[in-house]
């Protein structure tokens, strides 16, 4: 079985839209996604793109993707890169499928000359934290993440 990974190309938004549902219903939220095909295209493909996207297939069939974009490290002086979203279908798990978009993130990262691949995985999430530590990857235990959205995003972006 020969997996092949490929960037994002217009006409893939409705694919990568599909993955992102179908894993915020594996992390227990399917009613959380409110990005539309339109707003995923322009993310992806419009005059000043948000992120890229990689498409892993075998046999032709979309079976993953990885969805990324730049960061950028005050310490390091460098740029990195965030992986946003990693999925790989039901069915094409444990064919080496993760493995494979992982890798291709790292060479894009080593390309591009960034310090940093990084990454949020759910603390319940046993089998990806258990792929995640057999690459070796490090767990930041010590950052606790903090947000902004909706009603509290716009109380202080309001404040004088």
């Amino acid at each position: 079985m020969t997996v092949t990974i490929r960037p994002a190309m217009p006409g893939d938004a409705a694919t990568v839209l599909r993955f992102v549902k179908e894993l915020a219903a594996y992390e227990r939220a399917p009613d959380a996604v409110v990005a539309t095909e339109a707003m995923m295209d322009e993310a992806l493909f419009g005059a000043r793109p948000a992120a890229e996207a990689l498409i892993a297939e075998i046999a032709g069939k979309a079976v993953g993707f990885a969805l990324f974009f730049h960061n950028f490290s005050t310490w390091t002086g460098r740029r990195g890169l965030w992986l946003e979203d990693v999925y790989v279908t039901p069915e094409a798990r444990g064919t080496g499928v993760g493995g494979k978009l992982l890798r291709r993130l790292a060479q894009i990262a080593r390309e591009r000359d960034c310090a940093r691949l990084e990454w949020w995985v759910l603390d319940w999430n046993a089998p990806a934290i258990d792929f995640y530590d057999s690459l070796e990857a490090e767990t930041m235990d010590q950052w606790t993440v903090r947000r902004l959205s909706g009603a509290t995003l716009g109380a202080l972006a309001e404040r004088a």
